[in-house]
């Protein structure tokens, strides 16, 4: 093999301060595109962005040279700076410290991704996923196959 290969997709979570919902209509999108432009810029590709008020959802594949610490680093870390000196300046914006950061089989890339792009849904309909979600925010849980039961 001449080059490195790596197919290695990470579902990544995290909340706003306290849960609070910090990510208005007003500076979601510019957020998620400060995420995403930061992803792409450390090497990450980035296959999909989303979330609710109070926290964001992405999956992004990774590259050999990133750890993900390191990408959740940058992501936060640029998106906050965005919203605290461009968009808000002022207001109160402030990321959790923990994340959640869950493997994600190619396989079910789409599927993962669909969930990301339906938040809204999902949230509404209170939906056995947002329950499993809710859970990982406050207990450790390494369950791609608890995630992909929940979203049948």
């Amino acid at each position: 093999m001449r080059r490195n290969q790596l197919a290695v997709y990470i579902h990544l979570v995290w909340g706003t301060w306290d849960r609070l919902p910090l990510l208005t209509e007003a500076i979601e999108a510019q957020v998620h595109r400060a995420i995403g432009a930061k992803a792409t810029d450390l090497g990450a590709a980035m296959v999909a962005i989303g979330g609710m008020p109070d926290h964001v959802h992405l999956l992004v594949r990774l590259p050999t040279t990133l750890s993900i610490a390191e990408l959740v680093q940058g992501a936060k870390g640029a998106s906050a700076h965005l919203v605290t000196h461009q968009l808000a300046p002022g207001e109160f914006f402030k990321w959790q410290g923990a994340y959640g950061a869950f493997s994600v089989s190619p396989r079910h890339r789409v599927l993962v991704s669909d969930y990301i792009a339906r938040q809204c849904e999902h949230h509404a309909a209170n939906s056995t996923i947002v329950r499993w979600e809710e859970r990982i925010f406050h207990l450790p849980q390494s369950a791609e196959a608890d995630f992909v039961a929940a979203s049948r």
